[in-house]
C-alpha cells in the first residue's frame, strides 16, 4: 500500500472512481463542517497571501497559550500533529522507543525514519484494549522516547490521569521523553480529567500534541501544536522542520477557531449523544464493539464490509493495517444522526445479503 494511503479519508480516490464524493466514516473529523468564524478568517486573510506567513506563529501561539493556560514559549505550531511527530523524533533521535499496538501509525513511521529500535506493548481485545501495570515496566533505562495516544486511535480507550502521571514519573526517572497525543481529548466527556497540561511545568520530559484537524473540521488546513516546558526541545523541533511550516490562512483560521466555544460544545454534545446510539446499533447487528470514548468506534466483523460499503457510497476505515490488529477490525467515525442511520441501514443490507 502507498505510504500516503495508510490512513482513512481517501475521498479523492473514491471521487476518481465514482465521480462523486462519499459519505466518509473513515475519517474522524467533526461532521458539522468548518466553523463560521474560521471560514470568515480564511476569507479575510486571502488578500495577504502575497506575503510570507509569520514563521514564529506569534499571534497564534499567544491565542493557543491563552486557551490552554500555558506560557506562549511552551507552544510550537506545526503542519498538523503528524508533522510535529516527525519533528519531535528528528529532534530527539531516540536509540530505543516504546509504543502500544495498535496505535496511530505515524509514531512508528517517524521512529523508523531515524532507525530507532522500537518495543511494542500489544493491547489485547480480551483486555478491552486497555493498558495495565506491566506497561510501566517496559520503560527501561534504554528507552528514550514513549508515545501514548490519549484517547488511543483506533480503540478510543483512555487511561487514567493517575496512570499517566506514574508513567510520566517513570519516564523522568530513566530520562525518557513522554509524548502524549491529545488530538482527540476534547471529544471526551470530561477532557479536564484526562489532559496532562497541568503537569507541563513540573515535568520537562512531557510533550503534548494537539491539532485543529478533528474538532474544528480543519483537516485540509494542516494545523497542530505541541506543548512542552522544555523550550530547548521545542527549539530543536523547530529546527527539524521546514521554515514557514504553518501557512498564513492556517494561522488565521487557528486563532479564529479558538473563539468557537459554541461550535465546540455542539460537536461534543453531538458526539456524546450519537456515540452510544451508534454503538448499540452496531452491537444489535452482531458486531463486537469496543467501548470507545471519543468520536469513533472500533468494531469487529466476520463479514467483509469495506467494498460492499464502498459500492453504497460509504467509506469505512479498514484497521487490518494497524500493528496488533487482524483482518475484520474496522473503525467508524461518529457522525450526525442521519449519517449514522444511513451507515446502519447499509450494514443491515450487507449482512442480509451475506446470510441469503
Amino acid at each position: 500500500m502507498d505510504n500516503a494511503l495508510v490512513h482513512g479519508g481517501d475521498w479523492a480516490g473514491f471521487e476518481a472512481e465514482y465521480g462523486t464524493l462519499p459519505l466518509d466514516f473513515s475519517s474522524n473529523v467533526s461532521p458539522l463542517g468548518l466553523p463560521p468564524r474560521v471560514q470568515k478568517a480564511i476569507e479575510q486573510y486571502l488578500p495577504s497571501t502575497g506575503r510570507y506567513p509569520d514563521p514564529l506563529c506569534r499571534q497564534l501561539r499567544q491565542a493557543i497559550a491563552a486557551a490552554e493556560q500555558v506560557d506562549p514559549d511552551w507552544c510550537l505550531c506545526g503542519c498538523g500533529a503528524a508533522g510535529l511527530i516527525y519533528q519531535a523524533v528528528l529532534a530527539k533521535r531516540p536509540g530505543k522507543s516504546l509504543l502500544t499496538a495498535p496505535t496511530f501509525a505515524e509514531y512508528e513511521a517517524a521512529l523508523a525514519l531515524v532507525g530507532s529500535k522500537t518495543a511494542y506493548w500489544t493491547l489485547r481485545p480480551e483486555d478491552g484494549f486497555l493498558l495495565d501495570e506491566q506497561f510501566l515496566h517496559m520503560v527501561t533505562p534504554e528507552v528514550e522516547m514513549v508515545f501514548l495516544c490519549q484517547p488511543n486511535n483506533p480503540t478510543g480507550r483512555t487511561v487514567s490521569q493517575e496512570f499517566l502521571l506514574r508513567l510520566l514519573s517513570r519516564c523522568q526517572a530513566v530520562g525518557a521523553l513522554l509524548v502524549v497525543d491529545e488530538c482527540f481529548c476534547d471529544f471526551l466527556e470530561d477532557p479536564a480529567a484526562v489532559t496532562m497540561k497541568g503537569f507541563l511545568r513540573e515535568y520537562g520530559n512531557l510533550l503534548i500534541l494537539k491539532a485543529f484537524t478533528k474538532l474544528y473540521a480543519m483537516a485540509g488546513l494542516r494545523l497542530g501544536y505541541a506543548l512542552c516546558s522544555d523550550t530547548a526541545l521545542l527549539a530543536a523541533m523547530g529546527r527539524a522542520g521546514p521554515p514557514w511550516a504553518v501557512s498564513g490562512p492556517a494561522q488565521a483560521a487557528g486563532a479564529a477557531a479558538l473563539q468557537e466555544t459554541q461550535y465546540v460544545n455542539a460537536v461534543r454534545e453531538l458526539t456524546a449523544r450519537e456515540r452510544p446510539l451508534l454503538s448499540g446499533a452496531l452491537e444489535r447487528l452482531g458486531f463486537q464493539v469496543v467501548p470507545g470514548e471519543a468520536n469513533y468506534l472500533l468494531f469487529f466483523s466476520r463479514t467483509p464490509l469495506l467494498e460492499p460499503l464502498r459500492r453504497r457510497g460509504i467509506l469505512l476505515r479498514d484497521c487490518s493495517n494497524y500493528r496488533g490488529l487482524k483482518e475484520g477490525w474496522y473503525r467508524t467515525a461518529v457522525r450526525t444522526h442521519s449519517d449514522n442511520q444511513r451507515l446502519i441501514a447499509a450494514l443491515e443490507e450487507i449482512l442480509k445479503e451475506e446470510s441469503t
